[in-house]
This record gives structure tokens, C-alpha cells and sequence, in this order.
């Protein structure tokens, strides 16, 4: 826990962690507005506030399979609309629920950066071995690999409501493929380099920003997060396009050794400038 919490401390005055941990939040970001997760957004949200369709305009649980999502992510009153008492209920669930993948993807960024200590002779092998991974995954991500998109997702729901709101979290982070997975296989291969389970954690944490803030936004109300849901789920395919090209970069960086010679120089420049580097 003192790791955890020195890494957490030092992040600001570490440029390569930084920017990794920028990079991981981005990729939370595409991961909520690519199209098998935005449209679910609405039902998500009141199902975690244990709200029925009738006191929300959407659906009162998430849809089970693609075809569900896009349906209802495009139906005209697949939003939340509830009244005051009850939206704070939504933000509540919302936080819950975010906490509840929060849980899982930090833990596994502290696990994939753990094993990059312990593999430490390895690790230049490794690095590249998991960069063709990402370059993979970012080719399933702009469709090129169907047999990578099938749909392997736990189906069983908890109770709706705040109680089952932290669960549903859980359960979302662990069964919700493929659109989290070759996102989630990114950041964990960006843990893996950092050597060090605080530094993944803080990875983790940062992808759950990027993927969890836009959940709170809407649960909120807030009219640019509702206006940029609206736009993704226009241009959905943009923004597939888009994070596969990002995923292949970074996988090509980390396969090249470029990502280290990125990491390597941005440590030198902040030395140079004074603001200097942490080591944990």
C-alpha cells in the first residue's frame, strides 16, 4: 500500500508515467464510446439506480447482445431523464458502478505490472512479444479479425439497484469482451513495461477515468457528454477506426523498442529542465 500510495504522490513529476498513464486514459475513452458499450450506457445506468423504463425513457436492464445495444442505444428516449430525487439516485449507482471496474482493472494493472518486476530478464522478449498482441487486438478493433469478435460476456446480472450497482461493476469488468479487450490488453502491456505494481495500478486507475468520468457525465445530465455520446454513436465506426490505428501504433512503438526510446528521453528532457524523475 505505501508503493501504491508513493506512486499515486509522484505521478505529476514523472513525465514517462505520465504519459503512458495519458495514453491509458484515452483508451478508456474510445472503450466508452465504441459501439458496444455507449448504447448500453442508458440501460446501464437505470439499471444500477433500480429504475424502471417508464422513470427513465431507457431500458430498465442492459441489453444482452449487440443488436439490443444498438436498438436501444438509438431510440429517441434512450436517455435519462428522470426527476431530481431520482437522478441523484442514477449518480449514485453510476459511482457504484464505476467503482466496481474500477476495482478490477486496477488490480489488473498492479498484477501486469508486478509481473513486469519479476520478469525483469525478459522483459525486452516480452515487451515485443505483448506489442504484437496490442497490434492484434488494434487490427480486431478496426474489424479486420472477426474471429476475434465474437461475444464472450457474463450474462447474469446482479439485483438492480445500489446494492447490485458495485457488483454489475465487477461483473462488467471482468466478462465485457470483445470491445474491452484489446483496449484493457494496451494499457495492461503498458503496465507490464512500467515494472512495478503501483505504476500499473496507476494505469489502471487512469483507464477507469477515461472509461468511467463519461458514465458519471451523463448519470449527471451534463449536455456535452450527452451531445458527444450522440455524436460517437454517429460515427461509430470513426471511432473504432480510430482507436485501432492508436492501438497499432502503440503496439509498433513497443515491438520497435521506440516506446522506450520515447520514455528514455522524456526522463532526460525533464532532468534537464530540473523537474527531475521518480523511481519506485
Amino acid at each position: 500500500m505505501s508503493e501504491l500510495g508513493d506512486a499515486f504522490a509522484t505521478i505529476v513529476s514523472d513525465g514517462s508515467l505520465l504519459l503512458a498513464a495519458g495514453v491509458a486514459a484515452l483508451v478508456g475513452l474510445i472503450s466508452f464510446a465504441s459501439p458496444c458499450v455507449l448504447p448500453l450506457v442508458p440501460g446501464y445506468l437505470a439499471y444500477v439506480a433500480g429504475l424502471t423504463g417508464a422513470q427513465t425513457g431507457a431500458a430498465a436492464a442492459p441489453a444482452v447482445n449487440r443488436s439490443e445495444a444498438t436498438a436501444a442505444g438509438d431510440r429517441p428516449g434512450s436517455t435519462i431523464t428522470a426527476p431530481p430525487g431520482q437522478r441523484r439516485r442514477v449518480v449514485t449507482g453510476a459511482l457504484l458502478f464505476v467503482l466496481g471496474f474500477t476495482a478490477v482493472f486496477v488490480s489488473f494493472g498492479a498484477l501486469f505490472g508486478g509481473l513486469g518486476r519479476l520478469l525483469l530478464e525478459w522483459a525486452p522478449l516480452l515487451t515485443r512479444l505483448m506489442g504484437v498482441v496490442t497490434i492484434i487486438m488494434g487490427l480486431a478493433f478496426l474489424g479486420g479479425l472477426h474471429w476475434l469478435q465474437r461475444e464472450r460476456r457474463i450474462t447474469r446480472r446482479p439485483p438492480a439497484g445500489l446494492l447490485g450497482a458495485p457488483v454489475l461493476g465487477v461483473v462488467f469488468g471482468l466478462g465485457w469482451t470483445p470491445c474491452l479487450g484489446p483496449t484493457l490488453s494496451a494499457v495492461n502491456t503498458l503496465a507490464y513495461t512500467e515494472a512495478s505494481a503501483a505504476r500499473g495500478a496507476v494505469l489502471g486507475l487512469a483507464y477507469c477515468l477515461g472509461l468511467g468520468i463519461p458514465f458519471v457525465l451523463v448519470a449527471l445530465g451534463a449536455r456535452r457528454a450527452l451531445t458527444l455520446s450522440s455524436w460517437a454513436r454517429r460515427h461509430a465506426q470513426t471511432v473504432m477506426r480510430i482507436g485501432g490505428v492508436l492501438l497499432i501504433l502503440l503496439g509498433i512503438l513497443l515491438v520497435t523498442g521506440g516506446w522506450d526510446h520515447i520514455m528514455v528521453w522524456l526522463r532526460s528532457w525533464l532532468a534537464s529542465t530540473g523537474f527531475g524523475t521518480s523511481a519506485f
